[in-house]
């Protein structure tokens, strides 16, 4: 997959290709310094208001197909030698030497302690004169920014005045400030911090019997995932529990403890800590806010529906078959495929977005369109119609729909959908095209809110009527009295329109039926219980005829072409993978998503690209493979089948011949 990155002022924009939802965050660096010429270390990403940590994946971040992630850099730390330098001018007096106690373990086991110890022993310890701690001494040191202590080295010491007056001026008062170097993250370079937030590393670990109320002690927590490893935070011990059972096991009474202490974290001042009242302990329901109470909101009294909460619901999942700016039919959607909701839509990639008419890029065209009778003059035929461009409309106030209020102008959507038709793009006057056929196509999605204006429109929900082209386009006023941009587009699809009698009979025999968001249907079925249940009516009338299963009708068989079909008897290695995935062809255009299914790879949770068939019969990613192998992990990521260190990576051509048919652009990004 791919995904866009960002500058934070938006100057800026790269694509990354070549990537996985299992590509790490260090690796996304790498690939991000090639493109802005910018070293890993000084990148900082974000993803929806998350930084992104090195060791973490893409999936770990929910980062999806064609998302943008913002690019912070962060100022050029100075280089090794110049450290170096700033150490032996401001060091003060000679140098002395000094072996770290060997004892030193920050609460971690014998084996980390003795190599911190050794590595302590090596280093000239250097006093400076002042201070309590010598450069190069192994400390510990508060993160000023999460309140966790972490192991560090002191760079440098030197000294600075305090402003303590009210009118900032200076009482004479010195303060040592230590520059220290958290050895975890070298990258961050030299750390300024004051006295209180310096100390010797720790060096005791007390056993359960040693621990007492009130103690203040170091303690391993992890905020985001309680029961993994997480910081070193102080903390003061208020409570100590244990609970004991017993058990009787070949005559022996065994004695278990459990144990437990309750600590309260000394991470703020108890000035600065918050209201006890508004603190969300862990299991707890999250508080009404006391912000939200004096909205007016709060005491609203309306009852409206807002569309059942559809409207501006997130996608479950999301189509990774073609990529977004995808032109042209999308794989295992027949015309006439119906949805309940604009959500589903979005899913299934024919119209992405949830609420906007067009879907396009100013400098690309128009992918899809949405005829939902939102424009007065709308004018539809079925087979052609007229559509009114986006825009001159006051949507403040947070209003879905509006009066036309000002002039459209052929920009953003509006010009995305001229650059289908095949001619030159004229913002004054329009165009019509020299040949209409040979435009971009648009896919077209007729809504049942179009039902009061176009008897073309279905019912309820939302058809897919298939592939349109762009005649024409041209300003002129409206009926409001406005200028806004009018365009001629005619259905050029091979499949029949699903109001035709041939489209009928087609959708009869594909099996298309109304397709609902998963559990929907359950949910209505409860509601109208509970509705009947109140109402004291019979048990017989709650079982209702429309809630009967309805009859499985027969589907008409996908149909393959001859060179499709050579191609997956070409497939030897597959052929147990096919045989599985043919036994799928009765269910129609479902049977693309079987094939999706058969051949996913383990890896990256899309469809193979440049397959590798291993010996154990499993399909991979070339560059998922050549990833683990960088990794020194040289099995099947699929069943750890041993492949050898030297294993040949040969792409299955057959198999990579009949995918690009079956989901045409599905590569594009990944090469």
């Amino acid at each position: 997959m791919w995904i866009q990155v960002r500058t934070m002022d938006g100057k800026e924009t790269h694509r990354v290709d070549s990537l996985s939802k299992l590509t790490k965050v260090d690796e996304l660096r790498v690939k991000i310094a090639e493109l802005f010429n910018i070293e890993p270390q000084r990148q900082r990403l974000f993803y929806r208001g998350k930084q992104m940590e090195d060791g973490h994946t893409l999936f770990d971040y929910n980062v999806g197909l064609n998302d943008i992630v913002q690019l912070l850099v962060r100022q050029a730390t100075l280089p090794k030698d110049k450290e170096a330098e700033l150490s032996d001018s401001d060091s003060g007096c000679g140098s002395a030497q000094s072996e770290s106690d060997k004892s030193s373990t920050h609460g971690e086991s014998d084996g980390q302690s003795a190599g911190t110890s050794g590595q302590t022993d090596t280093l000239d310890l250097i006093d400076p004169g002042f201070g309590f701690y010598k450069i190069n001494e192994f400390v510990d040191a508060r993160d000023l920014n999460m309140g966790a202590w972490f192991e560090a080295q002191i760079i440098n010491v030197a000294k600075t005045t305090k402003c303590s007056d009210e009118d900032g001026g200076t009482d004479g008062e010195e303060e040592i400030i230590y520059h220290v170097k958290y050895e975890d993250y070298p990258e961050n370079g030299m750390v300024q911090l004051r006295g209180k937030d310096v100390r010797p590393r720790a060096r005791t670990v007390y056993q359960w019997h040693q621990l007492e109320q009130g103690m203040i002690v170091m303690v391993n927590y992890n905020p985001d995932e309680p029961k993994e490893r997480g910081y070193w935070y102080d903390a003061e011990i208020q409570r100590k529990r244990e609970t004991r059972t017993q058990r009787e096991q070949k005559k022996k009474k065994l004695k278990r403890v459990d144990s437990t202490i309750i600590v309260f974290f000394r991470r703020y001042c108890p000035e600065c800590r918050n209201d006890a009242s508004e603190v969300v302990l862990a299991g707890e329901k999250l508080k009404e806010s006391k912000k939200k109470a004096k909205m007016a909101s709060a005491s609203s009294s309306s009852q409206r529906d807002w569309g059942k909460g559809m409207a501006c619901v997130g996608r479950t999942k999301q189509c990774t078959i073609v990529p977004s700016n995808h032109h042209g039919p999308v794989p295992g959607v027949p015309v006439g495929m119906l949805w309940k909701f604009r959500v589903q839509v979005s899913e299934s990639g024919v119209h992405r977005p949830h609420v906007a008419g067009i879907h396009g890029r100013s400098n690309d065209g128009a992918y899809s369109l949405v005829l939902a009778g939102g424009y007065e003059d709308d004018v539809d035929d079925g087979n052609e119609f007229t559509y009114t461009g986006s825009g001159g409309r006051d949507l403040s106030g947070n209003k879905r729909t509006a009066e036309q209020s000002c002039d459209q102008k052929l920009t953003n959507m509006n010009r995305a959908l001229a650059l289908n038709c095949n001619a030159a793009v004229n913002e004054k006057e329009g165009a019509e095209a020299k040949d209409w056929k040979a435009g971009k196509p648009v896919r077209v999605v007729r809504s049942s809110k179009g039902r009061k204006h176009s008897k073309y429109s279905p019912e309820d929900g939302n058809r897919y009527d298939g592939i349109y082209k762009v005649v024409k386009y041209w300003p002129e006023k409206g009926k409001s009295g406005f200028l806004v941009w009018r365009y001629l587009l005619k259905r050029n699809d091979d499949e029949p329109a699903p109001w035709t009698r041939e489209g009928k009979e087609r959708i009869k025999k594909l099996g298309l039926t109304m397709q609902y968001p998963e559990g929907y249907l359950e949910a209505v079925a409860a509601k109208e219980k509970e509705k009947e249940n109140k109402n004291d009516e019979d048990v017989k009338t709650s079982c209702s005829p429309a809630k009967s299963t309805p009859k499985k009708m027969k589907v008409e068989a996908y149909k393959l072409s001859k060179e499709q079909k050579v191609l997956i008897k070409d497939d030897e290695l597959n052929k147990k993978l096919w045989d599985e995935a043919m036994e799928s062809l009765n269910l129609g255009p479902r049977f693309i998503n079987k094939v999706e299914e058969v051949f996913l790879c383990i890896c990256c949770q899309e469809v193979v690209y440049q397959p590798i068939t291993t010996e154990c019969q499993h399909n991979v990613c070339r560059e998922c493979l050549q990833r683990s192998f960088k990794a020194e992990v040289y099995s099947c990521p699929a069943c750890r089948y041993d492949l050898g260190k030297n294993y040949e990576m040969t792409v299955n051509k057959p198999l990579q011949a009949i995918l690009t048919q079956l989901f045409p652009g599905y590569s594009s990004g990944r090469c």
